[in-house]
């Protein structure tokens, strides 16, 4: 998995009543980005997140800011 600053981050529940989360990447710890990534999710928390195989990363829309943190 590699992203970028203002990619999406998707967690899917993989419980049944578990929610997905949705989360803009704000920071990447590796030049080639590579796990971990610090995620802002929607509900305004933030925090360092090591992606599972439950996890996708969607690219940021056009104009976003495409900058390692």
């Amino acid at each position: 998995m590699k992203a970028n600053v203002g990619d999406r981050l998707i967690v899917e529940g993989t419980r049944v009543g578990q929610t997905r989360r949705v989360g803009e990447i704000i920071a990447i710890r590796h030049e080639d980005g590579t796990p971990p990534y610090v995620v802002r999710w929607l509900d305004g928390h933030e925090g360092l997140f090591f992606p599972g195989s439950d996890s996708r990363v969607e690219a940021a829309p056009d104009g976003a800011p495409q900058h390692g943190g």
